[in-house]
Parts: C-alpha cells; structure tokens; sequence
C-alpha cells in the first residue's frame, strides 16, 4: 500500500457496492476493469485482494477521512509503517481505514502519544517487511515451481497463498505473542525506570573471517546458502542458550544477553560449532559489557560500538572481550582473575576442607592498543577453563 497527503478532490466512497466474497478456487485471468484501468497485471491484482481480503476502494484522502483522522497524521502512520506515496489513486481497503482507527484511538485515549504511535506504527512495519520478503524470497519461491508446462507462477501462487494465509496468519500471532511474554517479563524484572531503556547487556558481535574473499569465488546461490546456514546456526544458538539475537547482517550476527556468562557461553558455542563444520569460514567474535540504549528491537551506544571494533582485531576462531566485561565474569565468579588467584582460592578452600571453587572460563589479558573512536582499549581473550563444560 502507498500514500500521498495532497489534494483532496477524490470522489466519495459512500454509496458503493460492497466487494462479492472471494471464490475459493482460483481465479481466471478474465480481463478486471480494475487492472485495465491501473495497467496492472489483473492475476497479480486478484493476489492482492486474495492477501488483504478486499478489493480497493479508497483514496488515501477518503481512507483519511472515513477513520477520522487528518491527512497528515495518516501521511505520518503510513510512510512509518514503509508504505510509499500513490497520489490520490484509489488503492486502499477497508482494513487501512480500520488501522488508521486503532491508531488514532490509542493516541485519542491517552494511551500512546502521537510519536509513539509513529513509532509502533515504523517498528512493526520494518519487521514485517523483512518477514514477508524473506517468506517471498525463500518460502514461496520453493513452492511454486510450475508443475506443467504453460502454467504461470502466479497461477501456482495463489491456490498456495490460498491454503497457507490462514495458518501463517496464526502462526505469526502466536510467536509475536510469545515474544512479547518474554519481553514484558524482562521489563518488569527492572528496578529503575532508567534502566528499562538505558540498561547494562553483555553484546556480541560475530563475524565470518574472509567473507568478502568467498564473494568473488563462490556461486550466488552457494553464497546464499552458506549465509543462510550461518544465520540459522547463530540465531539457534544464541536463542537456545538464553541470548537475544538483534540482528544479522548477512557474514556478521549481533546479539545480546543479561548477563555476561550467557553471553560468553555463547560466543565460544559458536566457535566451536563453526571449527567442527568443514563447510564454514573461520569466525571471530568481539564482547562488551556496559550501558546499552535500546530502540525498537535494536542496541546503540558506546558499548556496542566497542564490541564491534573487537570483533575487527579478534584472532580467528577466537573470542575477545573488553575490560568491564573480563571484570563481570570474575565479579560473578564465572572466571578467576588470574591462574594464580585460581591456585589460591583453591587452596584456600582445600584449607578449611571446603571445595575449590570452580570456573566456566579463563581470561587471557593482551596487549594494549589504542581502538578507533575508542581510545586505548585492554582486550581479554576468552577461552573455556578445564572443567568448565562444553
């Protein structure tokens, strides 16, 4: 859907006749008024309205209109949600009207301000986006291979949108539902208000080594399919040992975690999977601990920028972390300080008849070096300790 917030001369949608029910079956390539009059491809239009479940019948002003809202305020929601201008054409639904309605009434009753509203409005219309390519790109494309000669792809489309609208609908309500049970339960474990939005996160980067080598020697569909598996592997991992996987970036992934611990096991998880596989590329993987600022599903902040400058100057198959986060690991006893405060402290405890205590990783501290936009930095390779577990 698009939208134009000028002019205001559109012909009044009153007094239409409500679209017919949409046939089950699939529908002929029978010449459409609609297409003939927009020029577009009239399969392609019945796919659309298959989708939306209805036929167009507003202009974005008298879409504005009809929901009670000015045209600039419907301007706003629509550009945030990823919609680009049409001018006045009649393209919209009556579900645009009643999107434009909820919003309007969330700002209305005092329960979101207009710039929040904008920002719902953007947030959820950058991650669907991406979702819907990506089930275009990769979900359909494998189902609709013409089984027969002479048959168009659009014409395998639809009975297959047909069929899976319903319960991908479900599907996506149900995870989105879930998500949001895991977030709101980390919001209210917060003491500080501050904290909910400027909160302290263990965040790593993780990035094949020699990427852009690959690009000039491997096929498009060979590198495809090696991101792919990249991002499935990282993304179950991290969701799979407590983390939150934030975002990928086709040979880098960016995740974060509560505590440094989880987020350390992390990292070294996915070194040692991506070592045992002979079909990926070498990974390194840089980890800060500090105040992190998030937006819209996303982290930003000093912190973050530290981690990935890390993750430029980690060795291969290697972790390295920053000081704050080597100091976390030791103060929450996941790491000694040193081998030699490890010797102590169990001997300490064989002293008074108690057991060693036992670590999960070891730090190694390396030379100082001066990181850009950073000053000088003390980075800390991470490694698993003796006994610590795999």
């Amino acid at each position: 859907m698009t939208v134009d917030d000028t002019g205001s001369g559109a012909d009044d949608a009153d007094g239409r006749v409500d679209p017919p029910p949409l046939s089950p079956s699939f529908p002929r390539a029978d010449a459409d008024p609609e297409a003939a009059d927009t020029g577009e491809d009239p399969l392609a239009l019945r796919l659309e309205q298959l989708i939306l479940g209805a036929e167009r019948r507003y202009t974005p002003f008298q879409a504005a209109r009809s929901a009670g809202v000015s045209m600039e305020l419907a301007s706003r929601f629509w550009r945030a949600m990823g919609f680009a201008d049409i001018g006045q054409a009649r393209a919209l639904t009556e579900a645009d009207v009643l999107a434009l309605r909820r919003l309007a009434g969330l700002v209305e009753a005092g329960l979101l301000s207009e710039a929040m509203a904008v920002q719902v409005a953007r947030s959820t219309g950058q991650t669907t986006a991406r979702l819907a390519e990506w089930q275009i790109d990769s979900f359909l494309e494998g189902l609709t291979e013409p089984p027969e000669p002479g048959m168009t792809r659009t014409e395998v489309t639809y009975p297959i949108v047909e069929l899976l609208l319903p319960e991908l609908e479900e599907f996506l309500v149900y995870v989105w539902r879930r998500q949001l049970a895991a977030s709101a339960g980390r919001v209210v474990q917060v003491a500080d208000d501050e904290e909910m939005v400027d909160r302290r996160l263990a965040v790593g980067f993780a990035d094949l080594v020699g990427f852009t080598r690959l690009t000039r020697r491997m096929e498009e569909e060979e590198l495809g399919e090696l991101v792919e598996a990249f991002e499935t592997t990282a993304a179950d991992l991290v969701a799979a040992r407590g983390g939150r996987l934030i975002k990928t970036l086709g040979d880098e992934v960016l995740y974060a975690a509560d505590d440094a611990g989880t987020a350390a096991d992390i990292a070294l998880r996915l070194v040692e999977t991506m070592e045992n596989d002979e079909t990926m590329p070498e990974l390194r993987v840089g980890m800060a601990f500090g105040t992190v600022t998030t937006r819209m599903g996303d982290v930003f902040g000093t912190t973050v920028n530290l981690a990935s400058r890390l993750t430029s100057i980690a060795p291969r198959d290697a972790v390295l972390v920053d000081s704050a986060f080597a100091e976390e690991l030791i103060r929450t006893g996941d790491s000694p300080a040193s081998e030699a405060a490890a010797a102590e402290a169990a001997a300490a405890a064989e002293k008074e008849g108690e057991e060693p205590p036992t670590y999960r990783f070891a730090l190694q501290p390396t030379w100082q070096r001066p990181v850009r936009g950073l000053g000088v930095v003390e980075p800390w390779l991470l490694a698993r300790r003796d006994g610590g577990g795999r």
